[in-house]
């Protein structure tokens, strides 16, 4: 294993899609960096959850299944920058340049690492899980719970994550 590799998200919330792309990521990379997109974005309802929540969520997720701390995580904040080249070049040096390969499926982000020296592993999304789909849920007061890790359906009752989305 000689990946270093960067999974990039906002993860509102974190899901089971996310989830599993992380599974394989450990398993190939010697060092995941998990880049929370949009890192100053919160209180919408697209972006209901600050940084600090996003983060605890993906850790109680990893930790429920053993990938902290078994193997090498790091969080990194991505805030939002205008342009495409400079914030792909922000994303690496808050990786302190170390990223080999970045993980995503969206198509923004393969286009703003174009020119890079990373390498670009394409993700498929889960059918049927999206964050869109788990606010979707919370709002309408249908299943949400079964598209996220049980650690992540705790935490969002514990800080009324629902409530929040609904509003």
């Amino acid at each position: 294993m000689t990946d270093i590799s960067l999974f990039i998200g906002r993860f509102q919330p974190f899901h089971n899609g996310h989830l599993s792309v992380l599974k394989g990521m450990v398993k190939l990379s010697k060092k995941v960096y998990i880049g929370i997109g949009s890192s100053g974005l919160h209180g919408t309802s697209d972006d209901p959850f600050t940084r600090e929540e996003r983060r605890e969520m993906i850790q109680r997720a990893l930790q429920e299944i053993n990938i902290i701390p078994l193997y090498d995580v790091v969080f990194v904040n991505l805030p939002d920058v205008e342009e495409d080249s400079a914030w792909a070049k922000m994303c690496l040096e808050l990786c302190e340049n170390q990223v080999t390969t970045v993980w995503t499926g969206n198509e923004w982000t393969k286009k703003s690492f174009d020119g890079t020296s990373v390498k670009i592993q394409d993700i498929k999304e889960v059918p049927g899980i999206s964050a869109t789909e788990v606010r979707r849920r919370m709002k309408a007061g249908e299943d949400w719970k079964s598209l996220v890790p049980a650690a992540v359906a705790d935490y969002l009752i514990e800080i009324e994550g629902v409530n929040r989305v609904k509003k």
